[in-house]
């Protein structure tokens, strides 16, 4: 495993995850039941073969876990993207992906708080959004603060949980569709191919929704400075992910598309409310399965999804503030815990002023919902494109598939999902980006010139 000090930092935080450890952590972030809460506006958006839509969303975002276990193995550290395009293209390149992928990584956890909170709201009405909120916030700081073991034994009674959830989900289901409560007028194919209402846009329109479920494997390369794995073992770790992640959604709501109650219903109106997953699981099971789906919701998001949120954000700005490419002081390291203490603190704090804030508008949730999946693909297409630069114009590799095939699919598959992307996420990210350019111009301006440590001997390694 390549050494931290040869790309010119010091070993600060606590290698102590296992391959295990990192799995978990990437399907905890994925959330095994993320389709839960989006499940119906997938199905709508998909003409009712959402099975299909979350296929082809984890072949699409497969390339890009394949070009992030390149780069990984290249520069093994934190900074996810940010280092990768940093080192792999040039340093004003990695600020402003990293400045991109803050979109996602700063308001992901703000926009989970708001959910589980409105969620768990609906559950318990005497217990305000906001009370809810602050909870959340709290508990999760409490754990990323006690550090990353603690964080990692946390996420494995998550991923139990909500595994057990899922289970007892499908075995009713399973059972209620032997009985014979098949709702699908096109039969059991239906929710993989339907004939009448198949059309290459509707399905790829889907697809821009369900990819947001597969957001957050890359997550996993976050920490790659506290795995004590090999660099190829990360990457591994975020493919593996991937596909475990991505085969749960599918079986998930291929069972839900056959139990959907008001077919024709949910394509012609949407789901507004959110509670098409929990309208099947109430037509499988009755109303406790639809409650114990709902309150499993609230508590991934709110909980374990938010936990490796916070702290994937955390490791970003951390990264930044070391190269002195974000303020010093989020750079600082607890010595007794090993975490970035003040990265930790600041994500917390803006998660809950931004989820405080959203909480009293309205359309809080939409309008987080569509910048996240806006940084996130923006910063994707940055990554494909260091993976060609770093290997094959640099490092003269041959390996055409995993250096240029791989990257180059990878990049023209995200290039239309943003193109396609909803015209608010596309003004408002592109303002953002235009704040980066700005606040990269004055680094120049002030002679601040974006510089990365041991750039000239990481590169060459």
């Amino acid at each position: 495993m390549a050494e931290l000090e040869q790309f010119g930092y010091r070993q600060e935080l606590s290698r102590s995850l296992s391959f295990t450890d990192l799995l978990i952590y990437g399907l905890i972030f994925m959330v095994p039941i993320a389709p839960f809460g989006i499940f119906g506006s997938v199905y709508s958006g998909s003409g009712g073969m959402v099975a299909l839509a979350y296929v082809i969303g984890m072949i699409a975002m497969m390339f890009t876990a394949l070009s992030y276990s390149q780069m990984v193995r290249a520069f093994p550290m934190a900074g996810s993207v940010y280092s990768y395009a940093g080192r792999g293209i040039a340093p004003p390149v990695g600020f402003l992906a990293g400045w991109v992928i803050l979109l996602d990584y700063v308001l992901v956890p703000g926009l989970l708080y708001l959910v589980a909170s409105v969620a768990m709201h609906s559950l318990v009405p005497g217990i305000p959004v906001w009370l809810w909120l602050v909870a959340f916030v709290l508990l999760n700081t409490v754990v990323n603060y006690l550090g990353i073991q603690m964080t990692a034994r946390v996420n494995k009674l998550m991923l139990v949980a909500e595994l057990i959830i899922l289970a007892i989900f499908l075995v009713v289901g399973l059972w209620a569709l032997f009985s014979g409560k098949v709702h699908a007028d096109a039969g059991f194919w239906a929710p993989l191919f339907n004939a009448d209402t198949f059309e290459w846009s509707v399905v790829f329109g889907a697809v821009s929704i369900a990819v947001l479920s597969f957001l957050g494997f890359d997550g996993i390369s976050m920490l790659a400075e506290e795995s004590r794995e090999d660099a190829r073992q990360i990457g591994r770790a975020m493919v593996g992910a991937l596909l475990l992640a991505g085969t749960l959604f599918i079986v998930q709501t291929w069972v839900a598309a056959l139990l959907v109650p008001d077919a024709p219903g949910l394509l012609a109106n949407g789901d507004p409310e959110g509670t098409a997953f929990y309208d099947a699981a109430r037509a499988a099971g009755g109303g406790w399965l639809a409650s114990l789906t709902a309150l499993a919701t609230a508590i991934a998001w709110g909980f374990a999804n938010s936990l490796v949120a916070q702290a994937a954000t955390s490791r970003l700005l951390y990264a930044m503030a070391r190269d002195r490419q974000m303020p010093r002081f989020l750079a600082k390291i607890n010595e007794r815990h090993k975490v970035p203490a003040n990265a930790t603190l600041l994500v917390a704090a803006v998660s809950l002023a931004l989820g405080l804030y959203m909480a009293s508008r309205d359309d809080g949730i939409s309008l987080l919902s569509t910048l996240v999946n806006f940084g996130a693909m923006t910063a994707f297409l940055a990554l494909h494109v260091a993976v060609v630069v770093h290997y094959v114009v640099r490092q003269h590799s041959r390996d055409w598939l995993r250096h240029l095939v791989v990257p180059v699919l990878g990049f023209l598959i995200l290039l239309y999902v943003v193109i396609n992307a909803d015209i608010a996420a596309q003004t408002l990210g592109f303002i953002w980006l235009g704040i980066g350019v700005i606040v990269l111009i004055s680094f120049y301006v002030s002679g601040r010139r974006p510089q990365l440590a041991g750039l000239s001997q990481g590169s060459e390694s």
